[in-house]
């Protein structure tokens, strides 16, 4: 969340504030060391990294049946406990703890599926969780199968020790977010009913902000940008090499690229990146704090702007993005080429209009003859509301276990399941509770790795919140 341009003041601000913490969330781990409870939730995170659950190796329903089967063992009622989805190989889970029913239910989610992951890539087998030098390893393990082990475990623990919630429980694990999200939207779109809620609280958004291990502030996400892919492309009718033309495809292309590349979109902010500019502004030398919390109040001078735009964290939250980000064209090494083509890839800002930008886009080509086509349709995300139902207990929990850091809400530049129950009316809310190192987040990529006790105070967090709600 804070990336190089914009670190605190020094760490010593950091950890004068979190001694405090760092003694307070060493007893959750004593605690349980020998319960039960931390050996449950190690076991079924260890299940669930040894399923490849990737599109290339047959998708999400085994690890979606393990799930189900889990729940049904502690004692679920097998009504209560659904495995579904769009296809059989792209299956999720549906189960309902069931509470008194005083309040409306809350919806609780995670995704099984990973990305791919080439056991030639990595340091040790990815689909094994591996302890080793503090850190347990293994894909999944941050993104998400940590945010599901910790549903699970606690799912089962709390159905054991015969909790009554004022309200019901709803888990949500879908089984292919990482690809084409049909498994949300089936859920959201086929079976709304099953998953009415007040609100959603998403265990693969937010975080626990951390510099080498030591917290520094809780992130709850409560809003994302719209994903928007668009595939642009030049034609014409080629020839030889040797009679090069004016009209070539590829230098028409990047000719338009490079005008996309200079454009700026407007800087615009809604209630979360307003409250994560005011927040976040504390902890940052006087020139960009006073940069950031002008932004915040609408009274930002172009200099502060700049000032704000030299961090691309912070740009992509005030800006809608597009990028190129795939390429390819020509047919031979001595034709010219008679096509060629990029994927443009756009996060727009949630309160932004797709259609707008789409416009936009096509201005600034500024070629008529290109050929633009969506590939990827966008989901409307609209920010959810920062109400005290949600962030009161949010916020309760984190200051019983860390409680010398802010909570910060903010709005994630990523696109997650989130997006499509925030666009049937489902407020969301990014709520991990895993503690992550700015500077070595290994999502999607080789040797993916979390430190253990990150895991175990992330269970335990969401055990207490659970109770709190």
């Amino acid at each position: 969340m804070f990336d190089r341009t914009t670190r605190p003041r020094s760490k010593a601000v950091y950890l004068s504030a979190v001694l405090g913490l760092v003694l307070a969330a060493e007893a959750p781990f004593e605690a349980l060391a020998e319960e039960d409870p931390k050996l449950l939730a190690r076991e079924i995170y260890s299940d669930l990294i040894a399923f490849p659950s990737t599109e290339s190796r047959g998708g999400s329903a085994e690890i979606a049946k393990y799930a189900a089967d889990r729940l049904v063992a502690a004692g679920f009622s097998e009504k209560d406990v659904q495995v579904m989805g769009p296809s059989p190989e792209v299956a999720g889970v549906l189960a309902r703890f069931r509470g008194r029913g005083d309040r409306e239910p809350v919806l609780l989610l995670a995704h099984l599926d990973v990305v791919e992951a080439l056991p030639e890539d990595w340091s040790m087998p990815p689909f094994e969780l591996t302890e080793k030098d503090g850190y347990f390893y293994g894909r999944g393990t941050a993104d998400n199968k940590a945010g599901a082990a910790a549903l699970l475990a606690n799912f089962i623990r709390l159905k054991r020790e015969g909790f009554e919630p004022s309200r019901d429980f709803i888990l949500m694990l879908t089984g292919d977010e990482e690809t084409e999200m049909n498994s949300v939207a089936y859920f959201a779109n086929e079976k709304r009913d099953l998953i009415d809620a007040a609100f959603a609280l998403n265990t693969d958004g937010g975080r626990i902000e951390t510099d080498d291990g030591q917290p520094l502030a809780f992130i709850v996400q409560a809003a994302e940008k719209v994903y928007l892919a668009l595939r642009i492309e030049v034609t014409n009718r080629g020839g030889h090499s040797s009679r090069p033309r004016a009209d070539n495809a590829i230098y028409e292309l990047a000719e338009a690229l490079l005008r996309l590349r200079a454009h700026q979109f407007p800087v615009s902010l809604n209630d979360a990146t307003r409250n994560y500019f005011r927040q976040v502004a504390l902890f940052h030398e006087p020139e960009m704090a006073a940069a950031m919390m002008a932004l915040a109040e609408d009274r930002a001078s172009e200099a502060d702007i700049a000032r704000l735009d030299a961090s691309v964290q912070l740009r992509i939250m005030m800006r809608t993005t597009c990028v190129a980000t795939q390429l390819e064209g020509g047919h031979a090494e001595n034709a010219l080429p008679q096509m060629a083509a990029a994927i443009v890839n756009c996060r727009i800002l949630p309160q932004e209009s797709p259609e707008e930008i789409i416009a936009t886009v096509r201005r600034v080509l500024a070629n008529d003859a290109i050929r633009m086509t969506i590939t990827y349709e966008p989901v409307a995300s609209p920010p959810s509301p920062l109400t005290p139902d949600v962030m009161d207990p949010v916020k309760r929990v984190a200051a019983e276990m860390y409680p010398a850091i802010p909570v910060i809400a903010y709005m994630s530049a990523g696109f997650t399941d989130g997006a499509h129950l925030r666009n049937v009316g489902i407020p969301t809310y990014g709520v991990s509770a895993l503690g992550e190192d700015t500077d070595d987040i290994r999502y999607h990529g080789r040797d993916e790795r979390i430190r253990v006790k990150s895991f175990y105070n992330a269970v335990e967090y969401w055990y207490r919140l659970l109770h709190a709600l």
